[in-house]
């Protein structure tokens, strides 16, 4: 008899038990549609989680903190309310409407320039370059992901009075391009000028990719020459990409602080002419210890903020309906 008899002439309780295998869990009836519907909201709750502790509480305990008066070095438990009282401070304070002011000039002294110079220049870009496109764009676009204290550093060093490079190549006596608050908004407006122009190149060149190359092609059947092309056909495309431009350069143009912050030092007579409303409000907060005044001086901006973008909106939206008109 071989082993294979032996095996099958076995008794079925001399052989090893098969494990058992556990059955799955399966939901059923309600059970099941209840999981179905709450599996989303499982997924997406780290996100709401991050978002409150990180985003939403900070927010709401902003607008409380405006209303209070504390020191943040005796606790919580110090805070002392006030209502609107430090609302009534920061606007009457009159660094704040310096401050407020400055940010202003800055909106426009470097915000206007920007797109005057980047409209052209992308369409230029666009209509021009082909081969060398993305190098111009990335050369372009290489401040605008430049570190801020980098570039404050060596801005720094290109406009000082006495070893800058730009005092050396101006005939005359040398300027004071940091220490007179009047050259130092100057050389702010530039810096922040030359940050984000490449950043505004990028945006309207994407939007001009868009534009359908036969608009062109019969504008130029028609006897139009580039720059009636691009003021005829390529500006009125591009309302939407300026206004979300304009709407960027807004918020963060009244958001300044890098800038001015680390290129003129502090102890300089000129920070006090020069300083935006952010570098206000961290001087109250961090350097007074007034929290609530500056917490009041941020929804101030908010609202300023808010205001100007309505108006952009506005603007655009008026212009787009006398278009669809017509």
């Amino acid at each position: 008899m071989t082993l294979d008899d032996d095996a099958a002439t076995m008794a079925p309780a001399d052989r090893a038990p098969a494990p058992a295998r556990a059955a799955p869990l399966r939901l059923r009836g309600p059970s099941r549609l209840r999981a179905r519907r709450l599996a989303p909201y499982l997924f997406i709750a780290p996100f709401f989680l991050l978002f409150a502790v990180f985003g939403l509480f900070p927010l709401l305990f902003s607008i409380w903190l405006s209303l209070n008066q504390w020191d943040a070095a005796q606790g919580l438990g110090a805070m002392r309310f006030v209502g609107l009282e430090n609302y009534v401070v920061a606007v009457t304070d009159p660094w704040f409407r310096e401050s407020l002011w400055n940010t202003l000039w800055y909106a426009v002294a470097a915000g206007v320039p920007q797109h005057l110079v980047a409209l052209p220049l992308a369409f230029y870009i666009h209509r021009s370059l082909r081969r060398s496109r993305n190098f111009v764009v990335g050369a372009y676009f290489v401040p605008y992901v430049t570190s801020s204290v980098a570039i404050a550093l060596i801005f720094t060093t290109l406009f000082s009075k006495d070893f800058g490079v730009v005092n050396a190549l101006l005939p005359g006596a040398p300027i004071d391009w940091i220490g007179d608050w009047h050259w130092a908004r100057v050389t702010i407006a530039f810096v922040v000028f030359w940050r984000y122009v490449g950043w505004n190149v990028v945006l309207y060149l994407s939007a001009l990719q868009v534009i359908p190359q036969d608009l062109y092609e019969a504008a130029a059947l028609d006897g139009a020459s580039p720059w009636q092309q691009f003021r005829l056909v390529a500006l009125p495309l591009l309302r939407p990409m300026m206004y979300f431009a304009i709407t960027l350069t807004l918020i963060g143009n009244l958001q300044l602080f890098e800038e001015p912050f680390i290129l003129i030092p502090p102890e300089s007579g000129a920070m006090a002419h020069v300083m935006t409303t952010a570098v206000f409000m961290y001087r109250m907060a961090f350097g007074d210890g007034d929290f609530g005044t500056a917490s009041a001086v941020s929804w101030l901006l908010f609202l300023v903020i808010a205001a100007l973008g309505w108006g952009n909106a506005r603007l655009f939206g008026r212009e787009g309906r006398d278009d669809g008109a017509h």
